[in-house]
């Protein structure tokens, strides 16, 4: 049955308690841009998972949709990193990330099946020791384990139209209610709705639960926060946006992940 891990120790330099995955995950999402003209560009959401290698080596990997990334043609993206100021603000410090190489070819691991790249980084520190650890992303067992269904409330992070929270660089916090069902088995049903407005650069945040959001009245709450799913796209119907955000299942991260261990052919 799933289980997040629950670290013991804050690193110096968090801003969020490990039990507090809304802040903490705020920490660790990220904005992805990249100019697709002379005056607009391309706008996604990413987030960090701590994920170490088979050897025991710290591992920082970044999480989005395949899709934010395919759809950079560029060599070099930007992500938005943000620095902590010695009088208690942010600045915003985005720097180049490189996602394709000479060829073209991206750089990025896609999942075979599902809308989730994921890709090794190098993290300034901060961000290192924000980065949520891989036992917060749920596994196949944990929406049935924890009896999550329609109308249960699930928060998602994002930079809609490349808009932040603040000049920081913060992402913006949303909140939706599951709006399909049945959500298992994830083999059966590898994604699911969620009733909120997504808009471009969404695409590719974390949508998670964490106590404070609601629950059907009479079901138990979890007992541990955590990572859902990474948002994929909006439900558009003849072109016309229905107000429903389509959520990837987080084991598919999880299998994303798995899959940047196995020998390259």
């Amino acid at each position: 049955m799933f289980a997040p891990s629950i670290p013991q120790d804050v690193p110096p330099g968090v801003v969020a308690p490990p039990w507090d995955l809304t802040v903490g995950l705020i920490d660790a999402t990220v904005q992805l841009d990249q100019p697709s003209g002379p005056e607009t560009r391309t706008v996604g959401t990413g987030f960090l998972i701590q994920a170490p290698r088979p050897d025991g080596s710290s591992r920082v990997v970044l999480v989005t949709a395949a899709h934010v990334l395919e759809q950079m043609g560029q060599p070099e993206a930007r992500i938005g990193w943000r620095t902590a100021l010695p009088d208690g603000g942010w600045r915003f410090d985005p720097e180049p990330l490189v996602i394709r190489d000479v060829l073209g070819e991206g750089l990025w691991t896609r999942h075979p099946d599902r809308d989730v790249a994921v890709m090794e980084v190098a993290a300034p520190e901060a961000f290192a020791r924000a980065a949520i650890p891989l036992g917060w992303l749920a596994d196949e067992t944990a929406f049935e384990a924890w009896q999550v269904g329609p109308g249960d409330e699930l928060l998602s992070l994002g930079f809609p139209r490349g808009l932040s929270a603040n000049r920081a660089g913060f992402p913006i916090l949303r909140v939706g209610r599951i709006a399909s069902w049945p959500l298992s088995p994830v083999s059966a049903f590898p994604t699911f709705l969620l009733d909120f407005t997504v808009f471009p650069g969404n695409s590719g945040g974390p949508v998670f639960w964490t106590p404070g959001a609601r629950k059907r009245p009479g079901i138990v709450e979890p007992a541990t926060p955590f990572i859902a799913g990474v948002l994929s796209q909006e439900v558009r119907v003849n072109d016309e946006p229905l107000d429903i955000g389509v959520v990837t299942h987080a084991v598919f991260v999880r299998e994303a992940i798995a899959q940047l261990d196995l020998p390259v052919p």
